[in-house]
């Protein structure tokens, strides 16, 4: 039997920047009975803006909490269950301008959430989509991709495949305990990326292990359309 219905909601134009990392820097964060995902022998992780839209938690409307920019820093990783594995995502932290998001976030379900100004902006001029998202930390940092407006389908065992299609959360609760969540959407589809720049303080928004990002070339960058989403609730490992 799934579990209920959490949080309903549409994710849409998320743009995606995956930096090679050594996987020793995330053990810290890696949550118990789950271990690193890779991709190619390569452990990611991965910048991700997006926007909330038409959200819903329990099926409910939350005034001014509908619609709302995210920005998260995820890595990858797997659980086993009866033989089986479980692919999901880990977040090291999620930004998002509301308070009120910060405050369950962190309080009833032990994320790491961070309410900052936030800002995006998309248009379409000529045959070019272009996203941006915006956050205020140190100054402000951004994250901007141009890309062909017509969107393709993913790839078979594409790397675009390995990034979009792990529908489990992992949340490290302590060195024990480990909170477990679902979600689900169908495959995206993806926009052709002709362009982009980055410019993030990695150390002030994520944590001094994390500057040498601020320097470093993304090994691939994506925008994925999105779609609805559910996220089901969750339950300790």
């Amino acid at each position: 039997m799934k579990a209920s219905e959490f949080l309903t909601a549409e994710w849409r134009k998320l743009a995606i920047a995956n930096y090679a990392i050594d996987k020793s820097l995330l053990q810290k964060f890696l949550p118990n009975r789950t271990e690193l995902d890779l991709w190619n022998d390569t452990c990611y992780v991965s910048l991700v803006g997006f926007k909330f839209e038409n959200t819903r938690l329990k099926g409910f409307r939350i005034p001014f909490h509908s619609n709302f920019e995210e920005v998260n820093l995820r890595f990858y990783v797997r659980y086993k269950e009866n033989g089986q594995w479980k692919r999901g995502v880990t977040f090291i932290k999620e930004l998002v301008p509301k308070y009120a998001l910060t405050f369950v976030a962190n309080t009833i379900y032990g994320e790491k959430y961070e309410t900052l100004p936030m800002f995006h902006k998309w248009e379409t001029l000529g045959d070019q989509l272009h996203v941006e998202y915006k956050w205020k930390k140190n100054g402000w940092n951004q994250f901007n991709i141009s890309a062909q407006q017509t969107p393709l389908d993913l790839g078979v065992n594409s790397e675009e495949e390995f990034i979009t299609e792990h529908y489990w959360g992992y949340t490290k609760l302590s060195e024990s305990k480990t909170s477990e969540y679902g979600v689900e959407h169908p495959k995206w589809q993806m926009y052709k990326v002709n362009d982009h720049s980055i410019n993030v303080d990695f150390a002030a928004v994520y944590g001094q292990e994390f500057s040498f990002l601020t320097d470093q070339k993304p090994v691939s960058v994506m925008l994925a359309e999105g779609s609805e989403i559910i996220v089901r609730a969750g339950k300790k490992r």
